[in-house]
C-alpha cells in the first residue's frame, strides 16, 4: 500500500473493526469505542484521503479502500474480524466482505446502499449538482470535493444477486428517517443469506446522535451471533 493509514485503538479481545462515512473520520464512532471497547479489540480507521490519513497517489475509489483495508489487516496481523461499517464505510465493508469473506467473522452495514438510487433523491440531487460544479474548478480544494461527491454519485455498484454470497452473519442497520431509501434498505438485508435487519429512530446519523438505540442493536447481534471459543486473531 502507499500509505499508511491512520487509526485508533482500544480494549482487548476479538478484533472490531469501524469504517466511517464519506467525509468523516474515526472519530465519528467515539460512542462505539467506548462502549464496544469493553469486549473487543476496536480499531477506528481513518479512510485514504479521510481525517490524518494521507490521500496517497491510488484510485479514490471504493475498490481501492477496500483493499487498503485488506492491506491494514495484513499488517496487523489480523486474519478475521468484526467489521462495522457506516455509509460508504458499510459501503467498502460490503465490498470487503464479497471480495474476502474469509477474513469478516461477522458484518454490520448501517446507512449502506447497493447503488447511488439506494439514496433518496432530494438528498441525490444536491450531491450531483455539488459533483458537477467542483468538477469544472481546478483548485486543490475542489479537487477534493469532487473526489468525495464522487465516490456517492458514481459508487457503490453492486448487484443485489451477489449478496447471496455472504455466508457471515450480517447486521443491517439503519435510521427511520436515513437517506437512503427504506426499501432499499430492506432489499439488502433480504437478499443476505439470515441477515438481520434494524431500523433505529433517526437519521442516517443513528450512530452519533441515538448511540444507546444503536450500540443495543448491535450488541445483541453480537451476542446472538458469538460462538464460544472461536479463534478470531
Amino acid at each position: 500500500m502507499d500509505i499508511s493509514l491512520y487509526y485508533e485503538k482500544r480494549g482487548a479481545g476479538e478484533p472490531l473493526v469501524l469504517l466511517h462515512g464519506n467525509g468523516e473520520d474515526g472519530s465519528y464512532f467515539l460512542h462505539q469505542m467506548e462502549a464496544f471497547s469493553r469486549e473487543f479489540l476496536v480499531y477506528a480507521l481513518d479512510t485514504r484521503g479521510h481525517g490524518r490519513s494521507p490521500r496517497g497517489s491510488a484510485p479514490f475509489t471504493i475498490s481501492q479502500f477496500a483493499e487498503d483495508l485488506l492491506a491494514f489487516l495484513d499488517e496487523q496481523g489480523l486474519k478475521r474480524v468484526n467489521l462495522l461499517g457506516f455509509s460508504d464505510g458499510g459501503n467498502i465493508a460490503l465490498t470487503f466482505a464479497l471480495r474476502h469473506p474469509e477474513r469478516v467473522r461477522r458484518l454490520v452495514l448501517n446507512g449502506a446502499n447497493l447503488t447511488p438510487r439506494g439514496v433518496k433523491a432530494w438528498v441525490q440531487l444536491p450531491i450531483v449538482l455539488g459533483y458537477q460544479i467542483a468538477s469544472r474548478l481546478k483548485s486543490p480544494k475542489a479537487r477534493t470535493n469532487a473526489e468525495m461527491l464522487g465516490l456517492m454519485v458514481h459508487e457503490p455498484q453492486i448487484p443485489p444477486s451477489e449478496l447471496a454470497g455472504l455466508m457471515m452473519p450480517v447486521l443491517v442497520i439503519a435510521g427511520t428517517r436515513d437517506m437512503i431509501r427504506e426499501d432499499h434498505t430492506r432489499l439488502m438485508a433480504r437478499e443476505i443469506p439470515g441477515a438481520r435487519l434494524a431500523l433505529i429512530p433517526g437519521n442516517h446519523f443513528i450512530a452519533r446522535r441515538n448511540p444507546a438505540a444503536f450500540n443495543r442493536a448491535v450488541w445483541s447481534f453480537f451476542q446472538e451471533t458469538a460462538v464460544s471459543g472461536e479463534e478470531t486473531l
